[in-house]
């Protein structure tokens, strides 16, 4: 989902000297870490559903990163991702990353090398989203206008090659980066005309940039096509379809673009999508904030057996936004507890990769964001969510054998709980404290406390 601003460069360019040391330190380290990442993933890269595809809980870097600010809050930073090391995704432009081909043939990968060295150096997965596009591929010149109307413009059709060989030249540049995600969105492939999305149009540009990238790195897994599971509550039956639970019933268009997909695609590792728990319209969770999220495994359900591919969610929600784009209402309790339900849905119904969008700005005040700004003196530190997500993913990876907790049946409505082997994560659901038994131990519960047992 956009957020607004977000997609904007951070910075003027480096010196050149600095990107050539830069260029250097790279392919150094490509080397490297390739052989490492082939170590740890492991599978068939080129049989879908293998290993390597099934990444795993990670974040989504945006416009402000860990990659610039101040020495000793980056140093901290560093420290503190390098602790919980979990995969990480970059946009290939915008979201901190400049025009990567701002004429054509003409490249500049200062910010994206400066992204992709974070990474690799603070992560166990390096993933690239391949979105969006120069502006001489949609019909404007060398320079980059960084509006949102510009940047949510997909490639003209006869500049889908060209995109496809830009993801080509990406993809050699970093030999080690194996996951790929086309595009963001369907940004500015949807049909004004005929009232639904350019899924011909989407699923063209993918099949030639998946072409593309497997010619490229044989290593490549690629993955679309990353469209928004939006959802209407129950009883609007506008655009409704047959995928529904409690919470509502997902856009027949967005499905009729996944269906599409699936069936006309060149080839694929995984399937990808995103999208929130409340509704498109007036952005209402139902029944209610925690209910809502089992939308998530209910959609996940879906795609899995729709295309037999390991599903990835490339953006999760569940407060709805205000006008502004801003989350910013619940407490962070709150909005931990809530995030942590979405997460038990996704990881019972054994999603295979999920990337918390992390909503990283330059002041204290930073709702639901993984660290403290590494613009302040002080910054580069955990904050809850990061705490969160890093102990998720080391309890419940993919593939994780759960089993049924004993909780009363009286206190089910009231404690969300998630257990494998002897590890048990409950979540109270309500906003004040709770007592209740788990595998027969007495659990005193704050507010909207999240506990690992």
């Amino acid at each position: 989902m956009l957020r607004a601003t977000w997609w904007r460069r951070s910075r003027p360019p480096r010196w050149r000297l600095v990107a050539l040391l830069t260029a250097t330190a790279l392919a150094l380290a490509a080397l490297v870490t390739a052989s490492l990442l082939a170590r740890q993933q492991g599978g068939d890269p080129g049989r879908p559903g293998g290993a390597a595809a099934r990444i795993g809980w990670g974040f989504t870097h945006t416009q402000y990163s860990a990659d610039l600010g101040q020495d000793a809050a980056r140093r901290t930073a560093a420290k503190t991702l390098s602790g919980e090391p979990l995969p990480q995704n970059q946009h290939i432009m915008g979201w901190g990353a400049d025009n990567p081909e701002p004429r054509r043939g003409r490249y500049n990968f200062t910010d994206l090398d400066r992204r992709v060295a974070l990474m690799r150096s603070t992560g166990t997965a390096p993933v690239l989203t391949l979105c969006c596009a120069p502006d001489w591929m949609k019909g404007g010149g060398e320079h980059t206008d960084w509006s949102q109307k510009s940047l949510e413009t997909a490639p003209d059709r006869a500049h889908y090659k060209d995109f496809a060989r830009l993801a080509g030249v990406i993809a050699q540049r970093y030999p080690d980066v194996r996951h790929f995600i086309v595009w963001n969105e369907f940004k500015g492939f949807y049909d004004d005309s005929r009232k639904r999305w350019d899924y011909e149009g989407y699923t063209e540009l993918y099949n030639l940039v998946y072409k593309e990238l497997k010619k490229r790195n044989r290593h490549a897994l690629v993955g679309g096509p990353y469209v928004v599971m939006d959802s209407e509550a129950p009883g609007d039956d506008a655009n409704a379809s047959r995928v529904n639970g409690p919470w509502g019933a997902v856009d027949q268009r967005a499905v009729d673009a996944l269906e599409y997909w699936d069936e006309h695609k060149e080839g694929a590792d995984f399937v990808v999508v995103d999208g929130a728990s409340y509704t498109r319209t007036g952005s209402r969770p139902v029944p209610d904030e925690f209910a809502a999220t089992r939308k998530f495994a209910d959609v996940t359900t879906w795609l899995g057996r729709t295309t037999g591919l390991p599903v990835w969610w490339a953006e999760w929600y569940v407060e709805p936004a205000d006008e502004h784009d801003g989350r910013k209402t619940w407490t962070e309790p709150h909005r931990v507890a809530v995030q942590a339900s979405a997460m038990m849905h996704l990881a019972g119904a054994g999603a295979a990769g999920a990337f918390y969008w992390n909503p990283e700005e330059q002041g204290a005040d930073c709702p639901g964001c993984l660290w403290r700004s590494t613009e302040l003196r002080d910054g580069g530190g955990a904050l809850p969510m990061l705490d969160l997500l890093a102990r998720f993913a080391r309890a419940f990876p993919p593939g994780t054998d759960f089993r049924t907790a004993d909780v009363p049946d009286e206190d089910r409505a009231r404690v969300q709980v998630l257990a494998s082997g002897s590890t048990v994560l409950v979540v109270n659901t309500q906003d004040r404290a709770v007592a209740t038994r788990v595998d027969g131990r007495a659990v005193e519960l704050a507010a909207y406390e999240v506990r690992w047992l």
